[in-house]
């Protein structure tokens, strides 16, 4: 999806980003440059790669209709993972996920969806339904 200078300058990006102690663990450490890879991401290090990291380092790598397809589903785990939310806000973001996968579907390829990736379709209801997760 980038070219391999795109890429290597991401990698170096996050080889040199350090984060408030507790935040989040060295991502630094975790990166591969000549690989281009990350290893070793525990759970919370996606959360943040996911909710803040995603937005930043690929503004202006991709063409504005891409950003803005991850920046939504960026944006959706973020506000699904709130502690407190509100029926209005969980309905807009039913609204919202379906529109946002189908602009997912249009960037990539078919062959990387399956069942998960249109999970996020059903999870605004099961808060609704449950509580905020």
């Amino acid at each position: 999806m980038l070219e391999k200078n795109k890429k290597l300058l991401v990698y170096k990006w996050l080889k040199s980003l350090r984060f408030p102690d507790g935040h989040a663990s060295n991502i630094s450490r975790l990166v591969n440059t000549e690989e281009c890879r990350l290893y070793g991401m525990k759970s919370h290090d996606c959360h943040v790669f996911i909710h803040t990291l995603i937005p930043l380092t690929l503004r202006d790598l991709f063409p504005r209709g891409k950003w803005d397809a991850l920046t939504e589903i960026s944006h959706f785990v973020r506000d699904i993972c709130s502690s407190k939310l509100n029926v209005d806000h969980i309905e807009r973001l039913e609204k919202n996920i379906i529109e946002t996968i189908c602009k997912l579907e249009i960037i990539f390829s078919p062959s990387f969806f399956d069942s998960m990736e249109h999970l996020p379709v059903h999870l605004p209801f099961e808060v609704k339904v449950e509580r905020p997760i």
